[in-house]
Order: structure tokens, then sequence, then C-alpha cells
């Protein structure tokens, strides 16, 4: 009987001791003091250093097996997802046709006979393009199904350094990781690339042949890089909860955030043009305003380190 207590308690205390269990606080110039001052010591840096490099391969390895096996899994819905994306090119005349249901389904349906259209306005140049518009779109499925794995990985890596109080905090934050990014590519898909996508497509009335290529690079990555910017708050939160930063620190370098911010909008836009690259910089100047409100509300009004000791 006590065999099969223990047996059913083990996975408990194993769990509990990796949540509450201290790591070693031990300096790091004490460390490399005592690595360097005899052969042990480095051989055991060694090992130490090599036991690192092990857990990152395998949480790699496994993250990038859970990325093939979700965007294996999207390619029997990427035909329906290119629809779906492709529906702010479409016309609307189209889907005021599709269907006489009401409520999501209807919505639903309607939004699929738009980007069926959509699909009709795009032309293919190349003979590998449609293969290489359908990987990536599916590859963007793919990612958005994998990224609960993926983060859980992440944090597996990362927390035997934390005290425990990070990790609590850190896994709690996992699930809103997937929310954030899935409201971020919500943002995109609703409000951006319907005002966006039209604009260009009409803009000085030239007629229009896009390429898929063109258009799901430019929709792919918007709805990528918009998903992580999204993650801004509550990285700023939890940061700000374990005393990593706090909201003064952000609000003291507004000015610089800008700039990164401009030159990152400039890099993730694939156009030249400063309409894209401004709905992609706007969401994150006022992103990083909410960070600043989500570090102070996680830091309750705590004094950063550096004046704590003053």
């Amino acid at each position: 009987m006590r065999r099969v207590s223990n047996f059913l308690l083990a996975p408990i205390q194993r769990v509990r001791d990796f949540l509450f269990q201290a790591p070693e606080d031990t300096p790091l110039t004490e460390t490399l003091g005592s690595a360097l001052s005899n052969r042990e010591g480095l051989l055991g840096l060694w090992e130490g250093l090599a036991e690192h490099l092990e857990a990152l391969r395998g949480s790699l390895f496994r993250s990038v097996l859970a990325l093939a096996f979700t965007t294996a899994l999207c390619f029997f819905v990427s035909r329906d997802l290119m629809k779906l994306l492709a529906y702010p090119v479409g016309n609307p005349e189209a889907a005021a046709t599709a269907g006489t249901q009401g409520g999501l389904a209807g919505t639903l349906e309607k939004l699929m006979a738009q980007g069926a259209d959509g699909l009709s306005r795009l032309q293919v140049i190349e003979p590998t393009e449609a293969v290489g518009v359908f990987m990536r779109v599916s590859l963007l499925g793919g990612l958005i199904l994998a990224l609960p794995w993926i983060v859980a990985e992440i944090y597996l890596f990362i927390a035997p350094g934390l005290m425990p109080r990070g990790r609590i905090i850190l896994l709690l934050g996992i699930p809103l990781v997937s929310v954030f990014f899935l409201l971020g590519v919500g943002f995109c898909f609703f409000v951006m690339l319907p005002a966006a996508v039209p604009f260009l497509y009409n803009f000085m009335g030239f007629k229009t042949a896009w390429r898929p290529s063109a258009y799901f690079d430019l929709i792919t990555t918007l709805m990528f890089w918009v998903g992580v910017t999204f993650e801004m708050p509550l990285v700023a939160y939890l940061l700000s909860a374990v005393g990593l930063i706090h909201a003064r620190q952000l609000a003291s370098v507004w000015r610089y955030a800008v700039v990164i911010i401009a030159i990152i909008a400039a890099a993730i836009t694939p156009t030249v043009d400063p309409v894209n690259m401004l709905l992609v910089m706007i969401p994150m100047l006022l992103l990083y305003l909410v960070s600043i409100l989500a570090a102070a509300i996680a830091g309750g009004g705590r004094k950063p380190a550096a004046v704590r000791r003053g």
C-alpha cells in the first residue's frame, strides 16, 4: 500500500520541488573563481555547461517537433485558411450573395465566399509560387497551434534558475501568451487588414494584379509580428512582478522606445510605403503605453532595487 501511495505522490512531490525549491544563490565571480582555481572545479563548470546545452538542445528539438506536427495538421485546412486570409482583397458583393444563414456560421460563410473571390484575383507567375504560399500559411497556422508548447519549453528551460515566486508567476502567464498572441492576430485580421488591403489594392486607380506570394507574405508577416507585439504588456507585467523591471524605467526611456519601435516597424513591414509602417507602428506605441501601465500594476508601487538599497 505504501508503494502505491509513494508512486501516486511522487509526481506531486516532483512538481512541488520544481516550483518551490530555491536555486543555489552563488555569485558568478565566486563560481568562476572556484572553477579556475583547480581542475575539479573547472571540470564541474564544464559539466554544468554541458548539462545546460543538452537541456537547451532537448527543448529546441521538442519545440521543432511540435511545430512540425501542428504545421502538418494545418496542411488539411490550408486551402480554407487561404480563403479566409484572402477576404480583404475580395469583392464584398461576392459575399453578399453567399448563404442566407445568420450568426457566426453565416458570417464565416460570407467571409469564405469573399475570400474565394479574393483568391481568384491573385495571379501566380512562377511554377512553385502556389506551393510556397501553401507552406507559409500552414506554417503560420502551425505556429499558432504550437505556441503553448513552445512557451512551455522555454519556461521549463529557464525556470530552474528562478526563485519560487518567479516560477509561479511565469507559470501562470503561460496560457496568457497564446491569448495575447491571438488577440494581436485577431486585431490585425479584423482591424488592420480590412483597412490597409483595399487601400493598397485600389491606390491611384491602377489595374492591380497581385501575386499570391506578395499578398500572403504581407499579411502573414503583419499578423505574426502584430501578434508578437501584443505580448508586450504581458511581458512587462511578468518582468515587473518578478522584480526585473519597473514602470518608471519603461517611462523614462520612452524616447528611445519610439525610435526602436519605428525601426522595428520599418523592418517587419514588407513594403516601403509609410502607410503600412504606420499601421504597425501605431499599435506598438499604444501597447508600449499599456506595458507601462501593466508594469505599474504588477510593481504595486515597489521602488527599484537601487532605490531600496540607497
